[in-house]
């Protein structure tokens, strides 16, 4: 029976040489992407920030309504189609600063991709998914244990993912891309009786799948790790859940996996993704998540 760990864990990112996260406040981060520097809207950064002064080659300003509009304003040129960036010598992408505010991957993630690494260390046959799998930066670091398959609902982001590796040079990695729904494609994965040794998932709070499917985190959530689980078995090394801007706790997210894993040995750990400021060394929490291990 897996257990629980009731006490919550910090997942940290330092920054890399293609990411830092320089300062924070007042409601605004100042963040670098390589050559880049921008200010994007962060409600938990409810402090004070540090520098006197964020010179920034552009900033995301939000709208005025709950849904994410806003448009970014720019002080100097940026690249249009965005610029090359690499997290170690496991993937390279491209960055460029989108109208959902994000800069088209998620640096807070790399603790992640490390993590997940350190469950396959020494695998050359895996079977993992990435679902929601955006652009594929966490796909990229999958792909070095064996055969991954990468399913988001957008064609536009799956066809960005293929194009992450191809700058790459994983043209060659096992790599299934697969436009989409989520539910529908995991219910039928179970149908097929198939099985993967670890699952990352990173639904969104609201999401339509190709054909209209209406996905609302709270309903959907349930019955998707349910479907993953079965997916899964004693064999397997891990499933990854990160959920962002919800008011949910990362002890929700642990009972949940703790009531759907109970028949598999393992851990079930929950908590924050955190980043650490350079000029700092304050840590901004920007999602929460729980996590099922199993060491063989």
């Amino acid at each position: 029976m897996a257990d629980l760990l009731r006490d919550p864990v910090l997942m940290v990112g330092e920054g890399w040489d293609a990411y830092r996260l320089l300062d924070s406040g007042h409601g605004r981060k100042f963040e670098e992407y390589g050559a880049y520097r921008f200010i994007r809207p962060e409600p938990q950064a409810m402090w004070a920030p540090r520098l006197s002064e964020w010179d920034a080659h552009g900033e995301f300003v939000p709208g005025s309504d709950e849904d994410g509009g806003g448009r970014w304003q720019y002080a100097r040129p940026v690249p249009d189609d965005g610029w090359e960036l690499a997290w170690g010598e496991e993937a390279r992408f491209t960055a460029q600063c989108t109208p959902f505010r994000h800069l088209g991957f998620f640096p807070d993630m790399a603790p992640v991709w490390d993590w997940m690494g350190a469950q396959l260390a020494g695998r050359s046959n895996a079977e993992t998914m990435n679902l929601f799998g955006y652009t594929g930066v966490g796909t990229q670091a999958l792909s070095r244990f064996g055969r991954v398959t990468h399913v988001d609902a957008s064609k536009k982001s799956v066809a960005r993912a293929r194009e992450n590796a191809a700058l790459a040079g994983l043209d060659d990695r096992p790599i299934r891309w697969l436009v989409e729904d989520a539910m529908k494609y995991t219910a039928r994965e179970v149908r097929r009786g198939r099985r993967y040794d670890g699952i990352i998932l990173d639904p969104p709070k609201f999401g339509r799948g190709p054909d209209g499917e209406v996905w609302r985190l709270e309903q959907g959530l349930p019955d998707l790790v349910s479907d993953c689980r079965q997916l899964l078995d004693a064999e397997s090394s891990f499933l990854f859940l990160t959920v962002y801007a919800v008011r949910m706790s990362s002890l929700a997210l642990g009972g949940l996996l703790a009531e759907v894993f109970a028949d598999l040995p393992g851990t079930i750990e929950h908590g924050d993704l955190a980043v650490q400021e350079d000029v700092s060394g304050r840590l901004l929490p920007t999602a929460i998540f729980a996590r099922w291990s199993n060491p063989r």
